[in-house]
């Protein structure tokens, strides 16, 4: 019994690793306010409602609040990571993810985004 026990758990961690799917990166490079991209640059408000395209994107509503970590460079210029804050619908409190930096408008600069970072250490799994 302990051995079929042990040949599923297996079976089900081996299963969800491989539904994972690694997502090509974006940029190469991204503008943060620290080493880390850990302090937010900015906060801005969506101008528009924005459904994503795969799991590296958030969704977000018209209204919403979102803090910008990071500004992507060159290829990947267009989009910015972020998280949405809770909204109305109640939704969820914060996620993380990259947006389209034409649908949002910044409101308040924290600190400069002047550290210039690789990508590579943000790859994303998609399930």
């Amino acid at each position: 019994m302990h051995r079929s026990l042990l040949g599923l758990l297996f079976c089900l961690i081996l299963g969800s690793v491989q539904g994972n799917r690694k997502m090509p990166k974006l940029a190469d490079r991204k503008l943060c306010a620290d080493e880390e991209c850990s302090h937010p640059i900015s906060m801005a408000v969506a101008l528009s409602d924005y459904t994503p395209t795969d799991c590296r994107f958030i969704p977000i509503r018209r209204g919403q609040t979102l803090y910008i970590y990071s500004k992507l460079k060159g290829r990947g210029r267009l989009f910015w990571l972020g998280s949405v804050q809770g909204d109305e619908y109640g939704e969820y409190t914060a996620r993380l993810g990259y947006f389209p930096s034409s649908i949002v408008q910044e409101e308040h600069y924290l600190m400069p985004g002047k550290v210039e970072l690789r990508t590579d250490q943000w790859d994303f799994m998609c399930h």
